[in-house]
C-alpha cells in the first residue's frame, strides 16, 4: 500500500490533503494554546480567591485562626493555593512539551512538504516538456511527409506532361528527392523523442513519482504519529499532577478532621472569661421605714451596718456589679483598666512581651554597633569610630525608653496577678476599718451613685473608689522625709523625662543624687526641694560622697 503506485495521478489531492493535515494540527496547536490560558487564569483566580481570604497581619482576623475551625480553614485556603499551583504546572508543561514542541514540528513540516511538491512539479514540468517535444517532432514529421507527398505528386505530373521542359521535370524531381530525405529525418527525430520521452515517462510514473509521493506519504504518516503523540502527553501531564492534586484535596480533609469543637470553647472561654464572680441576690430595701431612709441619707451608719460589701474597693462589690456597669466607650487606658482582669492581665501580658521583643532587638543592634566601633578602633582605615557615637547613643535612649515602659506594664501585670497582695489586703483592712468606724458615709456613697431609676452608674462608683485609694496613699506619703543628697552627678546626655517619675535633664547640667542605682538602671536625683525623679544611670557620671550615709566606695 503505496501513495506512489495507488496514487500515481492524484498529486493535487495529495497537495490538498497534506495542507489540510497541518492545518489540523495547527488546530490542535491552538487548543492546546487555549487550555492553558484557561489553566493559568483559573490558577490564577484560585491564587486571588485564597488571598482574599486569609488573615490580614496584625488584624483581628489573625486572632480568630486560634480556633481549630478557622485554622482548617486556613489550611484549606493554603491547598487551595497549592492546588492552583498545579494547574500552573499543567498549563506550563503543555505549553513547552506540546505547544512549543508542536509549532516548531509545525515549521519543519512546512519546509519538508514544500519540498517534495517542490520536487513534483519540477519532475511534473520535465515530463511535460518532454511531450511537448514530442508533440512538435511528430507535427514537425506529419508536415514534412504531407510536403514529401505533394512534392512526389507534383513531379509524377511534371514528369507526365509533354509540354514541360526537360529541366522543370529534373527540378521537380529534386525537389521531391529533398521532401522525401526531409520526412526521412523527421522520422527518424520523430522516432529518438519518442523513445526519449518513453522512457522518461516510464521514470516519472514508475520511480520519480513513487518516490516523492513515498516521502510525502511517510511525512503525512510521521504527522499522524505526532498526533497521537501530544494527545498521549497532554492526557500524561493531567494525570501527573493528579497525585498531588489528591495530596492537595486529602491536607483539607486531615484539616477537617483536625477540627477541635472542645478546644474551640475552651478558647472562647479564655479569650472572653472576665474573672468576676457570678452577681449575687439584691438586698431588699425597705422604704416603709422613712426614718432609716432619713438617716441612711445624711449617714454611714445603716449601710456598712446592713453588710454590703459590694461598695469595697477591691472586694467582690466589682464583680457583683460588673454585669450592669455601663461600659467606657472613650480611649483604652494605657494599663487597660476597662478590661475585665483575666483579659487585663493578658493583654498586659502581650505588651510586656512585646516591649521585652523590641528591646533585645534594640540590645542586639547596639552589640552590633559595638562590634563595629571596635574594628574601626582596631582598623581605622575601615572607619571612624566616632561616627557611631551618635547611634549608639540613640539605640540606648531607645532601651532606656523601652525598659521603663517595660518596667512600667511589668507593674501593672504584677498588681492583677497578685503578686503584691499586701498592698491589696491593707487596702481592704483599711477600707474595713474605715466601714466600722465611719458606716454612715457610704449609705451617702449608695445613693449618690443611685440614679433616678434606680440604676447604677460606673462614673460614680469609681470616683468613690478613687476617694478611698486617695486617702490610703496619702496617708502613706504624708510623714516621708525628704531624702538627703548623697553626692552629685553630670548629665552625659539630653534626657526627656517623659513619664511619671522621671525628671528631665540638660547634657552638662549638674545635679544632686539622692537615691543610687538598685541594680535596675534608674538613679533618683534632685534639681530643687521640689523637683526630683528618676533618670537612667548610663546618662548621668556620679560622684559619691563618701562621708555621706548609704554611699558605696568606688575603685
Amino acid at each position: 500500500m503505496s501513495w506512489g503506485t495507488e496514487l500515481w495521478d492524484q498529486f493535487d489531492n495529495l497537495e490538498k490533503h497534506t495542507q489540510w493535515g497541518i492545518d489540523i494540527l495547527e488546530k490542535y496547536i491552538k487548543f492546546v494554546k487555549e487550555r492553558t490560558e484557561i489553566e493559568l487564569s483559573y490558577a490564577k483566580q484560585l491564587r486571588n480567591l485564597s488571598k482574599k481570604y486569609q488573615p490580614k497581619k496584625n488584624s483581628k482576623d489573625e486572632e480568630e485562626y486560634r480556633y481549630t475551625a478557622c485554622q482548617a480553614f486556613l489550611s484549606t485556603l493554603n491547598e487551595t493555593n497549592d492546588y492552583a499551583g498545579q494547574h500552573e504546572v499543567i498549563s506550563e508543561t503543555m505549553t513547552s512539551q506540546i505547544t512549543v514542541e508542536l509549532a516548531r514540528y509545525v515549521q519543519e513540516l512546512k519546509q519538508e512538504r514544500k519540498s517534495y511538491f517542490h520536487d513534483g512539479r519540477k519532475a511534473q514540468q520535465h515530463i511535460e516538456t518532454c511531450w511537448k517535444q514530442l508533440e512538435s517532432s511528430k507535427r514537425r514529421f506529419e508536415r514534412d511527409c504531407k510536403e514529401a507527398d505533394r512534392a512526389q505528386q507534383y513531379f509524377e505530373k511534371m514528369d507526365a506532361d509533354i509540354n514541360v521542359t526537360k529541366a522543370d521535370v529534373e527540378k521537380a524531381r529534386q525537389q521531391a528527392q529533398i521532401r522525401h530525405q526531409m520526412a526521412k529525418d523527421s522520422k527518424a527525430d520523430y522516432s529518438s523523442i519518442l523513445q526519449k520521452f518513453n522512457h522518461e515517462q516510464h521514470e516519472y510514473y514508475h520511480t520519480h513519482i513513487p518516490n516523492i509521493f513515498q516521502k510525502i506519504q511517510e511525512m503525512e504518516e510521521r504527522r499522524i504519529v505526532k498526533i497521537g503523540k501530544s494527545l498521549k502527553k497532554y492526557a500524561e501531564l493531567d494525570q501527573e499532577v493528579i497525585p498531588i492534586i489528591g495530596k492537595c484535596l486529602d491536607g483539607i480533609v486531615k484539616a477537617a478532621d483536625s477540627i477541635d469543637q472542645k478546644n474551640d470553647s475552651q478558647l472562647v472561654i479564655e479569650a472572653y472569661k472576665s474573672g468576676f464572680e457570678p452577681p449575687g441576690d439584691i438586698e431588699f430595701e425597705d422604704y416603709t421605714q422613712p426614718m432609716k431612709r432619713t438617716v441612711s441619707d445624711n449617714s454611714l451608719s445603716n449601710s456598712r451596718g446592713e453588710g454590703k460589701p459590694e461598695l469595697k474597693f477591691g472586694g467582690k462589690s466589682k464583680g457583683k456589679l460588673w454585669p450592669f456597669i455601663k461600659k467606657n466607650k472613650g480611649a483604652t487606658p494605657e494599663d487597660f483598666s476597662n478590661l475585665p482582669p483575666e483579659q487585663r492581665r493578658k493583654r498586659l501580658q502581650q505588651k510586656v512581651d512585646e516591649l521585652n521583643k523590641e528591646m533585645q532587638k534594640e540590645m542586639d543592634q547596639r552589640d552590633a554597633i559595638t562590634k563595629m566601633k571596635d574594628v574601626y578602633l582596631k582598623n581605622p582605615q575601615m572607619g571612624d569610630p566616632a561616627s557611631l557615637d551618635h547611634k549608639l547613643t540613640e539605640v540606648n535612649q531607645n532601651i532606656e525608653k523601652l525598659r521603663v515602659e517595660a518596667q512600667k506594664f511589668e507593674a501593672w501585670l504584677a498588681e492583677v496577678e497578685g503578686i503584691l497582695p499586701a498592698r491589696g489586703e491593707q487596702a481592704r483592712r483599711q477600707s474595713g476599718m474605715y466601714d466600722t468606724q465611719n458606716p454612715p458615709a457610704i449609705n451617702s456613697c449608695a445613693q449618690d451613685r443611685e440614679s433616678p431609676d434606680g440604676s447604677y452608674t460606673e462614673e460614680q462608683s469609681q470616683e468613690s473608689e478613687v476617694k478611698v485609694l486617695a486617702t490610703d496613699f496619702d496617708d502613706e506619703f504624708d510623714d516621708e522625709e525628704p531624702l538627703p543628697a548623697i553626692g552629685t552627678c553630670k548629665a552625659l546626655y539630653t534626657f526627656e523625662g517623659q513619664n511619671e517619675g522621671t525628671i528631665s535633664v540638660v547634657e552638662g547640667e549638674t545635679l544632686y543624687v539622692i537615691e543610687e542605682d538598685k541594680g535596675d538602671g534608674w538613679t533618683r536625683i534632685r534639681r530643687s526641694e521640689d523637683e526630683e525623679g528618676y533618670v537612667p544611670t548610663s546618662y548621668v557620671e556620679v560622684y559619691l560622697d563618701k562621708n555621706a550615709k548609704g554611699a558605696k566606695t568606688y575603685i
